[in-house]
């Protein structure tokens, strides 16, 4: 089982915090892994003084096993969250480190620089064209959901998560390639 840590967040975004959280779980379930029940596992670590994992991240992680069952702890790591309505996108810069409740030993970390491109173009050409699609983009870029973003780099980042015990494909990935563990993307909303 994964315990979810809240994640540490260094962005100048307060709300990012809450957007990775809670966009977790899915792209690890998925992977055919159990995870702790998010708003559950949030509630006890806010009522334990464990809601800043910072103050975790390097120490012994075995309570956490014991309280909570987890054989896995991730923390994430939200270095950058940047919005920009002229050239159309939301850059996010993560880093996600996995590790065992028993050992501390990381078993999995990946960094990624995630450009979430929100550019629209109406394929009109001239400069009114080129206006509408600057004016567009920004009205688009302004009003693009948060969590679409988290849940977006979230589900990248994991696409590729060697496949948990719970999946069909479990033990049948062990040779296949996992990914860079530091990557550029670029992701689109549509």
């Amino acid at each position: 089982a994964i315990l979810l840590m809240p994640p540490i967040n260094r962005s100048t975004n307060v709300e990012a915090k809450e957007y990775f959280h809670s966009t977790l779980n899915v792209p690890l379930a998925n992977a055919g892994y159990y995870v702790i029940p998010t708003f559950l596992s949030m509630e006890i670590l806010k009522k334990e003084s464990a809601y800043d994992a910072e103050l975790f991240l390097d120490s012994p992680l075995n309570r956490f096993g014991e309280v909570f069952g987890a054989d896995l702890a991730l923390f994430t790591i939200i270095h950058k969250w940047d919005k920009s309505h002229i050239a159309g996108s939301v850059d996010v810069s993560v880093e996600y480190i996995l590790k065992s409740t028993r050992t501390n030993e990381v078993l999995y970390t990946r960094t990624g620089d995630i450009t979430y491109n929100t550019s629209v173009s109406s394929g009109t050409g001239g400069l009114i064209g080129v206006l509408a699609d600057m004016a567009a983009t920004a009205i688009n870029t302004a009003a693009t959901r948060y969590i679409d973003v988290a849940r977006a780099c979230n589900t990248y980042t994991f696409q590729d998560l060697p496949a948990g015990k719970y999946s069909p494909s479990y033990g049948a990935d062990a040779n296949e390639f996992a990914g860079e563990k530091v990557f550029k993307a670029t992701l689109s909303n549509k």
